[in-house]
């Protein structure tokens, strides 16, 4: 194991989170805050609680999952597209550097910025709203394991796309309409049952749900079968970024 390379790898990443502070930290937390302030006051001063929790907590959850997916699928897309864009991946794959420590510096950066920027959400949050998390281990589980599976996913994306526009495509037009559809801000059980149940095969409802169990003990899907699904989501994507590191799909080529 080449830690030396690995540890290379995970300091630039980091520090170009530094030297994008407003972009990576400052403007999701502004985001955020937009957010509370629109759904949390605006509208939550308006609605009757939601299984027994008030509206503007209930949120809460939904809102940090959705900082999560993006800023875990942004930071690593774009940390492994810029070496292929600039020509600079061809020294790293010539190092005496496999192909585990290649992920395992780039997903590592990428999940910590991700875990940080959830945490720094989750203190903001709790300057709008007054609420207790039930069970702090398991949210903190979710909270590292959604960092790494989408900083995979992200990092599948990076490899994937072959100019800036394709490296938004996913995260803006699939990404964000599930998680908005995936009962971030209300909850499934509310719909009709036909909807509920084709919300069912929404991926991003098990994570919501399963992060809301961890703060509230109650959630419209089973923690079990959230955690379930989680770890699937992982497989699936280490199984892919595998194959393209053996068939060098668009790395080599």
């Amino acid at each position: 194991m080449n830690f030396y390379a690995i540890k290379a790898i995970y300091r630039y990443e980091m520090a170009r989170a530094f030297r994008t502070l407003w972009q990576s930290i400052v403007s999701p937390v502004i985001s955020t805050s937009l957010y509370f302030v629109v759904f949390g006051a605006a509208i939550g001063g308006h609605m009757a609680e939601m299984g027994g929790v008030p509206y503007g907590a209930f949120i809460v959850p939904g809102l940090i999952m959705l900082t999560l997916l993006t800023t875990s699928i942004s930071n690593a897309s774009f940390g492994i597209y810029f070496p292929r864009f600039v020509g600079t991946i061809y020294e790293i794959l010539s190092a005496p550097v496999s192909a585990f420590e290649i992920v395992t510096g780039y997903v590592g950066a990428a999940a910590t910025k991700s875990i940080v920027i959830g945490l720094i959400t989750l203190v903001t949050a709790r300057l709008f709203v007054d609420f207790q998390i039930e069970h702090p281990f398991v949210m903190l589980l979710f909270l590292v394991l959604t960092s790494v599976t989408f900083s995979l996913f992200g990092f599948v994306i990076g490899i994937w796309a072959d100019g800036f526009e394709k490296l938004q495509f996913i995260p803006l037009l699939v990404v964000t309409p599930l998680t908005f559809l995936g009962g971030s801000f209300y909850s499934i059980d509310m719909l009709p049952p036909f909807w509920r149940a084709v919300s069912l095969f929404n991926p991003v409802v098990y994570l919501i749900n399963g992060f809301r169990w961890s703060f509230f003990g109650q959630a419209d899907v089973d923690v079990g079968v959230s955690l379930a699904m989680t770890g699937g989501f992982l497989a699936i994507c280490i199984g892919i970024v595998v194959w393209i590191f053996r068939t060098g799909y668009r790395i080599k080529n």
